[in-house]
């Protein structure tokens, strides 16, 4: 499997938390170094928890599950 899918495959999995609070995450770009870009959507947005969310969230379940991650960016 692509590293671009098994990305997907564990956002997959986190975003359910997201939408329940009204937001979502979708997948920019995974790139060549390991760097994940994504985009916050709806509530996730704006909101001031979502730099924790960033990296408690999304960027800690991608490591844990995808070792080849080297770090999660947030893009507007």
């Amino acid at each position: 499997m692509e590293l671009k899918e098994r990305v997907e495959q564990v956002l997959g999995q986190v975003r359910p938390a997201l939408q329940a609070h009204g937001g979502d995450v979708e997948l920019v770009e995974v790139g060549e170094d390991g760097v994940v870009k994504v985009q916050l959507q709806g509530a996730c947005r704006g909101c001031p928890m979502s730099q924790m969310t960033m990296t408690m969230g999304i960027e800690a379940a991608l490591k844990e599950e995808i070792p080849e991650v080297a770090s999660v960016e947030a893009i507007q």
